[in-house]
């Protein structure tokens, strides 16, 4: 009775799964059993190849050399590419005149809340605030002198738990505050824009230890839905990496300030 072919579809997801393991057995000469193709999305010609440079454009190396061209890549670290190369803008205590500032907020409880201030109009993080064991109010009353300062056109803070009220009570007090709730879907599109800004030298950041160091730490571990879950290592923090994301986030918006009442 004739052999019945199995066979496994995937996009690649790292080296060292099972996936992996199946398509190295198609790949050795000596397992004459199995068989092995690998194509690129290039390989499709119902795929218009605009669609594939718009996405080379849109999507961090890592990212498109997986989808796009099917290439096993390794999956463990290496987030943001570039870190050490981006980290040269100057500190800076007051705005340059006509150019538009955003802040991002990342907020802790037990960890550290960040506050970082990127002039989007150069492309630069200027200032950064980090603290911890105080109370909420107080952080507010940080969060409200670094805006008196660089007068920012927007500020996005994570809103999940405890951001909410916190958002709310500066919105009171007339900032412009927005909230990003953060899921993995949201966490995958806001790491990758900046992984991109970062890999293609579109953000000049401090040269701050703790913030070059939590980039630098940064993880990620693919899920069986294909989108990544990002965070610190066990024991670190991401806090500098939120509050950098939020904030490059934010410059990408348009310069109208929008008030609350």
């Amino acid at each position: 009775m004739a052999g019945v072919a199995v066979h496994f579809l995937s996009t690649p997801k790292g080296a060292g799964n099972w996936f992996y393991r199946v398509f190295g057995h198609g790949i050795d000469p000596t397992r004459t059993e199995w068989q092995a193709w690998q194509f690129t999305t290039a390989d499709n010609p119902r795929i218009d190849p605009r669609e594939i440079d718009a996405a080379q454009q849109d999507l961090p190396e890592r990212v498109f050399r997986t989808e796009y061209l099917a290439e096993f890549t390794d999956d463990a670290g290496g987030v943001f590419r570039n870190v050490t190369h981006c980290a040269s803008a100057p500190m800076q205590s007051v705005p340059d005149g006509g150019h538009r500032y955003v802040i991002g907020i990342d907020w802790g409880r037990v960890d550290f809340s960040v506050a970082i201030v990127i002039d989007a109009s150069s492309g630069r993080m200027v200032a950064m605030d980090r603290f911890n064991g105080i109370g909420w109010a107080l952080q507010r009353g940080r969060i409200a002198a670094l805006a008196a300062t660089w007068q920012p056109s927007a500020i996005w803070a994570e809103e999940n738990s405890i951001g909410s009220p916190n958002i709310e009570a500066l919105r009171a007090e007339g900032l412009p505050v927005h909230g990003f709730n953060t899921t993995n879907a949201s966490k995958d599109d806001l790491i990758n824009t900046l992984s991109l800004a970062l890999e293609r030298d579109k953000l000049a950041i401090l040269p701050d230890p703790v913030l070059l160091h939590e980039l630098q730490a940064y993880t990620m571990e693919r899920l069986p839905s294909g989108r990544y879950r990002y965070s610190a290592p066990p024991g670190g923090h991401d806090d500098t990496v939120i509050a950098l994301a939020l904030a490059f986030y934010a410059s990408q918006f348009s310069g109208a300030s929008l008030r609350f009442a």
